[in-house]
């Protein structure tokens, strides 16, 4: 059966461990608050109702790419573009190709950085498959501008990053949103997460230190999934009636 990601592809690896995608959400999560674009995530009301739900909702779209056979992958994205079609109809406007690019790139960066804090270092060439299976769900989109190779990606990231980010208004709101469905002490372990996952120039407009609390715990943490407890430890970091999508986060490859 050919499938959109290859078997043996680090992307599968990445996607298939909750903890590297609680990672993700926790790097996007906090470059999304900050993204100029920001307002459209607003438009549907739906993420600042329900942000933990949103993030489940991003995973399910996310693993039926990365794991299903190529047409149903393909069907996947074009649902997601249809989407937000009907999104930009309904406003009367377009969506900025530079946002679309955003999200990208946050799935390339946050995929590799979630990795490289939680398992070991990637090799250049893992990173460009990293890249290249976002960059074919980019293509699919019909995204603009996209970069051709990983090293290309580094540049216009870091060009976005300086140009696509800002705090304001919605930027409060959300990290309001985050502290109420996640409660204080999931809050900080949230923030905490941010400290250690994010780019500097998303911590400078967030105002958190480099430092994070959680950088001695990690070893700690690659301990205990070898003895099975992590399991234990995840369901502290979500709330309980997410009990169901916390088992699923871990994920065995078809």
């Amino acid at each position: 059966m050919d499938y959109f990601v290859d078997k043996k592809s680090i992307v599968r690896e990445i996607w298939g461990k909750g903890d590297t995608i609680l990672f993700i959400f926790a790097g996007a999560s906090a470059e999304f608050a900050l993204n100029k674009a920001v307002d459209w995530l607003y438009y549907t009301g739906r993420l600042p109702k329900d942000p933990l739900g949103r993030l489940f909702s991003t995973v399910s779209y996310a693993r039926e790419i990365v794991f299903s056979e190529k047409q149903s992958a393909l069907k996947a994205i074009d649902h997601i573009s249809s989407i937000h079609t009907s999104v930009e109809n309904k406003r009367g406007k377009s969506i900025p190709d530079w946002a679309y690019r955003d999200v990208l790139f946050m799935l390339i960066g946050y995929s590799i950085m979630s990795f490289e804090i939680l398992e070991r270092k990637l090799n250049p060439s893992e990173k460009e498959e990293v890249f290249n299976v976002f960059w074919r769900v980019g293509k699919r989109m019909n995204l603009k501008n996209l970069p051709q190779n990983f090293k290309e990606f580094e540049k216009m990231r870091q060009e976005h990053l300086e140009q696509n980010l800002q705090y304001g208004e919605y930027t409060r709101d959300l990290y309001k949103q985050y502290r109420k469905h996640l409660g204080p002490l999931r809050y900080h372990l949230l923030l905490e997460t941010q400290k250690l996952i994010t780019p500097r120039k998303v911590r400078d407009y967030l105002n958190l230190r480099r430092f994070s609390l959680l950088s001695p715990i990690i070893p700690a943490y690659k301990i205990s999934r070898s003895i099975k407890i992590d399991g234990f430890l995840k369901s502290l970091i979500l709330p309980s009636e997410y009990k169901a999508e916390i088992r699923s986060l871990d994920r065995t490859s078809p």
